[in-house]
């Protein structure tokens, strides 16, 4: 028992050892230059002078001047020359509404044809099966007679049995 304790203690102890050697390769690159980049900006040391950037640099450019036409996120000529999209955007709203009734129509009748082909397959089936237990119920009826039948003749016959066998008793056979 001792032993398997200590084989999980030394399982978790790696898994954290693991563990912290992956947080320390992703984030140690990061932290290391971050903490260079703070002492040397305390010590004085910078590669590069400080400077004056309102009066040298170029103001950014800004959303309007790099795409103007995303701005509003509309283009004026989108769709222009679809066809179909104009026949679809003239249509009115009743012309929508009886399109969408017309649609779910379909719909629906595709689905009581394909529910009508099933129940068929279903009636079908069910007649089959029916036709079959009746041909089975059949054969076990016939197949009962013939063992009344057979168990008539086998009483019938041993009484035939029980009175050669008195009669032979009654001349002198002894049996055995």
């Amino acid at each position: 028992m001792t032993r398997r304790r200590s084989g999980t203690l030394v399982v978790k102890c790696c898994l954290v050892v693991i563990a912290v050697a992956s947080a320390l390769s992703v984030c140690g690159p990061a932290l290391y230059w971050k903490f260079k980049k703070m002492a040397d900006f305390r010590s004085g040391k910078t590669d590069c002078p400080l400077c004056d950037c309102e009066s040298r640099c170029p103001p950014p450019l800004s959303l309007f001047q790099i795409a103007p036409g995303l701005v509003n996120l509309a283009i004026p000529d989108c769709g222009k020359n679809d066809s179909d999209l104009n026949r679809e955007m003239e249509k009115q709203l009743a012309d929508l509404l009886s399109e969408e009734i017309k649609l779910q129509e379909m719909v629906s009748n595709e689905q009581s044809h394909r529910m009508n082909v099933t129940l068929g397959e279903a009636r079908r089936l069910g007649l089959q099966y029916q036709r079959e237990a009746e041909k089975c119920n059949a054969a076990t009826e016939t197949c009962e007679q013939a063992r009344e039948r057979a168990e008539a003749l086998m009483t019938k016959e041993r009484k035939v049995t029980s009175m050669w066998e008195k009669r032979a008793r009654q001349l002198g056979w002894e049996g055995e």
